[in-house]
């Protein structure tokens, strides 16, 4: 201890009726950040429902419950059991809400070739593609979810990856990163090249 401390708690010593200067400490078990902010994932949610239709009429105590899910690295199927809807509303919540997974792009098709038809109908772009026309569509709305996304620069997903302390944490050991479009602008580029 330096002088000045030492100084500081014998004055504390002799003012307080307290027999120690420490104070026990307790560390509060879980997130380093504390709890998350319910009232901020629900806020988020309806900004989300006044600027974009949902195509789910889910409420929103099951549309933050799709939230957490998907930032705890649940399937769309555990989530549909959970909440006693189908898998396929569950992942068109999930799109509703920008939440986009790595497997959501795993179309049998370059999705390049599905933006090129974005003009065209879904029977036209399905007969191109050689798919079914509910092909079409789910990949349709993943395109629409990432366009939503990128239009507002990932805002809502960041602002739910805010109100849930370790989001950030718990995607990274459960699912691969969101694509940046990196890929796409490096594809085919010679990356061992010597000079």
């Amino acid at each position: 201890m330096d002088e000045q401390t030492e100084e500081l708690r014998d004055i504390f010593m002799e003012v307080s009726d307290e027999g120690t200067v420490t104070e026990s400490q307790e560390a509060d078990r879980g997130s380093l950040t504390g709890g998350d902010d319910a009232d901020r994932i629900a806020a988020v949610i309806d900004q989300m429902r006044e600027r974009y239709e949902f195509a789910t009429d889910l409420d929103a105590d099951a549309l933050e419950t799709v939230v957490r899910g998907y930032f705890d690295g649940r399937t769309d199927s555990d989530l549909a059991a959970d909440l006693d809807v189908s898998r396929d509303t569950v992942a068109r919540a999930r799109l509703d809400l920008h939440l986009i997974r790595d497997r959501d792009r795993e179309a049998p098709f370059d999705l390049d070739s599905l933006r090129d038809l974005a003009d065209a109908s879904t029977a036209e772009a399905a007969t191109e593609l050689g798919v079914s026309d509910s092909t079409v569509r789910r990949y349709r709305r993943v395109l629409d979810a990432e366009a939503e996304s990128r239009r507002v620069s990932k805002r809502f997903y960041s602002a739910f990856t805010d109100a849930i302390p370790d989001a950030d944490l718990s995607e990274a050991m459960t699912q691969e990163a969101v694509e940046d479009g990196l890929d796409d602008a490096t594809d085919g580029m010679e990356t061992n090249v010597s000079f």
